[in-house]
């Protein structure tokens, strides 16, 4: 997780940065701490180790490290120093990020591997595990930018989406021989495939999906890739509170799946029907003004080996 010092609105690069009138929103800092605090203590109850990224003044991004790449191999129990992480490269905005990001990997002894610069990619925002397979999310790349527009205020922002759809061959490579299907996402408002799905349960089998931010041919699909049995559709109302942009831990013996605040009973209730149990955190002001909820707020740094647990006190 991201140290919330410096948490502010920099570069406005996603619809939920901005106000109507295309100007940056502004953070209630002693808030998004509160609700960093309380989502960090609610992880370590649970038995996790939290590795904070340090702030920086400069880097308010680093809040959100879901960004900083993927961990292929995040649910083997293995030594750190036998994984590889692939960085990200993200926006011009938060680019500084990633020296952060390599610094902390590289104490916890973590190999570390890079793509090509020319081809954007924001980690395990859009690539994750579902079950025995993968997702790669990715959607139209734009120059952010105003543009006029036919009513009130005469403009609108373009946003676009965030990963490069020519990385697919090389992240197939890397999880092989585990399938990878792609998705393409069409709503800017879900502009990173972990905001509209989220797998989960003790094997990562259940999925969370809010469909509507799929292009129209890959709604279908997902069905036909996961199952009827596996996909659990998201109602409006649960999708704009990013459901879906939760974390997924099992511990104990036992499954949790720890969501943002704001979430339907019934929702919960379907969770709790598959032996996992829900856990709501508030973390509204890392949404409402940055775009990113429970998942964007943690890089997850997978399983480690029975050894690094003992030297650690956790077992």
């Amino acid at each position: 997780m991201g140290d919330p010092a410096h948490f502010s609105v920099q570069g406005g690069a996603n619809p939920h940065t901005r106000t109507r009138w295309g100007t940056r929103r502004h953070v209630d800092r002693a808030r998004a701490i509160e609700q960093w605090q309380r989502l960090r203590d609610t992880l370590r109850d649970l038995g996790a180790r939290v590795v904070v990224v340090p702030p920086d003044p400069a880097q308010p991004g680093l809040v959100y490290p879901a960004n900083a790449g993927f961990l292929s191999d995040v649910d083997a129990e293995r030594p750190h120093g036998d994984k590889t992480f692939y960085l990200s490269n993200l926006l011009p905005t938060r680019a500084g990020e990633k020296d952060h990001y390599r610094r902390v990997l590289e104490a916890e002894g973590f190999r570390l591997a890079e793509f090509d610069e020319r081809h954007r990619f924001e980690g395990e925002a859009d690539f994750f595990p579902v079950g025995d397979a993968y997702v790669f999310t990715c959607g139209h790349l734009e120059r952010q930018r105003f543009v006029p527009a036919l009513r009130f205020p005469p403009w609108r922002r373009i946003y676009g989406f965030r990963s490069d759809a020519r990385l697919e061959p090389q992240l197939t490579a890397i999880v092989d021989p585990k399938p990878v299907h792609r998705f393409e996402l069409v709503l800017e408002a879900h502009y990173h495939g972990d905001t509209a799905l989220c797998a989960f349960g003790p094997r990562r089998e259940h999925l969370l999906a809010y469909v509507e931010a799929l292009a129209p041919g890959d709604r279908t699909r997902l069905v036909q890739c996961f199952g009827d049995d596996t996909v659990i559709p998201l109602e409006d109302a649960d999708a704009q509170r990013y459901a879906a942009n939760a974390y997924t831990l099992s511990t104990g013996g036992e499954s949790f799946l720890v969501m943002p605040g704001g979430v339907s009973a019934r929702l919960l209730d379907q969770i709790r029907e598959r032996g996992v149990t829900p856990l709501v955190v508030d973390v509204s002001e890392f949404l409402k003004k940055g775009g990113g909820s429970v998942k964007c707020m943690i890089g997850d740094l997978g399983v480690v080996g029975a050894e690094e647990r003992v030297e650690a006190g956790e077992g």
